[in-house]
């Protein structure tokens, strides 16, 4: 079979990459060995996004209600239920991408594909063949020696999407997104959560302001976190598992969640038989434009440098279609947010203020609380604040940081501003409809170089 372009992988970076490589005029195949969507669609953003909605309904008709004056009486919740919405939902995108693969006749091929040589892959003994493959085969979960992942009692975040019921105690080795994500899930629905994690705070990958402030968030919401810990062991006795941290200490539990990072994922793809080089940690290396050390094959998401998220490897994947259809094309990735899905909601995009101080960028910052804001009096959401960072001699926005109701879609606001190298005076001046959150955006960066006007 001859192709113009096989993209391997359907996560978010391939299926998104043989789309547009489809509509740009290339006969494009995508292969898939599992189920269309790869990790993100299947056991990643999307059912993890539909267990928290689903929990933080319970959690919030529980303790929320009565102060709008609405009484339930007793609440309780029918978690068979959430776990099988989670899975229609997943269903439905499945079928989406078919659907979506059809109608712009992107060649589905279901099956493994290893490469045999620099130019043909094969996949399950069928040898296939173009003038340019696109890997995009994503990552998977990252453990230790004595945490051997079983995905029923000791489990990455595939196994803890999928419990049968709420475990009692949950032991979450890990503080960064995955994490604390899924803690709160299980926190929510009455778990005993302790989130065990070797730095001195959680989400280390955050403006240090937002991982303070969430973790005070999540404590107060019954999570129990260990800093400063390393786990060194691991031990059964009767029902229970006891980690044991360096120092002696031991933390029960009749689950663990291993949430210590991702790996790219190219166990068996044969990239040695196409002669493509990787870094020290199992990266592939490529260049500006996406490029191995072999010209035709092209690499992006996961399996990449950069951050590792779903929307990254999408915005990869069209940069790369358009690349090799000779569509000018430019992809900032300092302009590409990162959302923690907790209640509250995180979100941040650019530079953190440690990277600024870091890096000797001048720079003015601002906070402004939701707690200020009338919409968020409103409904009842004024937990949080929104940070923004600002160049101090030019004035251009530098990071924006959300904690807060709806931060994901706040954000966005930000992006858009630092993609069009707005000023914070531009950003200030610019009307923001009344009663709105969004309006606590518009205050920070009135702050930046003035006064804000509600603190």
């Amino acid at each position: 079979m001859d192709f113009d372009a096989v993209v391997i992988g359907s996560g978010p970076g391939g299926y998104v990459c043989a789309i547009k490589l489809a509509q740009l005029g290339m006969k494009t195949a995508c292969i898939e060995k599992e189920a269309l969507g790869g990790t993100c669609l299947n056991v990643g953003c999307i059912p993890s996004k539909s267990l928290l909605q689903s929990s933080e309904m319970y959690y919030k008709t529980v303790h929320d209600l009565e102060s709008h004056g609405i009484h339930t009486g007793e609440v309780t919740f029918e978690y068979e239920k959430m776990q099988s919405r989670k899975s229609g939902i997943v269903h439905s995108f499945t079928q989406g991408i078919a659907g979506l693969f059809k109608k712009n006749k992107v060649t589905h091929i279901q099956g493994t594909a290893e490469f045999t040589g620099p130019n043909t892959c094969s996949v399950d003994g069928k040898d296939i063949t173009a003038k340019y493959f696109v890997i995009a085969t994503g990552s998977t979960p990252t453990s230790l020696p004595f945490l051997p992942i079983d995905e029923k009692e000791i489990v990455s975040s595939t196994g803890a999407l999928a419990f049968p019921s709420v475990p009692k105690k949950l032991l979450v080795v890990g503080a960064g997104i995955i994490g604390v994500e899924l803690g709160s899930v299980y926190a929510r629905l009455g778990a005993e959560v302790s989130v065990i994690e070797y730095l001195d705070r959680i989400t280390p990958t955050l403006d240090v302001s937002l991982s303070k402030a969430l973790q005070k968030s999540l404590t107060k919401q019954g999570l129990t976190f260990h800093l400063s810990s390393k786990v060194v062991g691991l031990e059964k006795q009767n029902d229970e598992w006891l980690l044991e941290v360096e120092g002696g200490k031991t933390h029960a539990g009749d689950k663990i969640l291993v949430a210590i990072g991702r790996k790219p994922y190219t166990e068996g793809l044969g990239l040695d038989a196409a002669g493509v080089e990787r870094d020290e940690s199992g990266k592939i290396r490529i260049n500006g434009r996406f490029q191995t050390n072999q010209p035709h094959i092209y690499a992006i998401g996961d399996v990449v440098d950069g951050p590792m998220l779903a929307h990254k490897a999408s915005e990869e994947g069209i940069a790369v279609a358009e690349i090799l259809t000779g569509t000018s094309t430019s992809l900032s990735y300092i302009t590409i947010p990162s959302v923690v899905y907790t209640e509250p909601e995180v979100a941040s995009v650019g530079f953190t203020e440690e990277e600024v101080k870091e890096q000797n960028i001048p720079y003015v910052a601002s906070q402004f609380p939701f707690k200020a804001n009338s919409r968020a009096k409103c409904v009842g959401e004024e937990e949080g604040f929104v940070k923004l960072l600002a160049h101090k001699e030019t004035g251009h926005i530098l990071g924006g940081h959300i904690i807060g109701a709806h931060a994901g879609e706040l954000i966005q606001e930000v992006a858009v501003s630092m993609k069009a190298r707005m000023t914070a005076h531009e950003l200030a001046s610019t009307s923001h409809a009344h009663p709105t959150l969004s309006e606590s955006i518009k205050e920070a960066a009135l702050a930046l170089f003035s006064k804000a006007i509600h603190v």
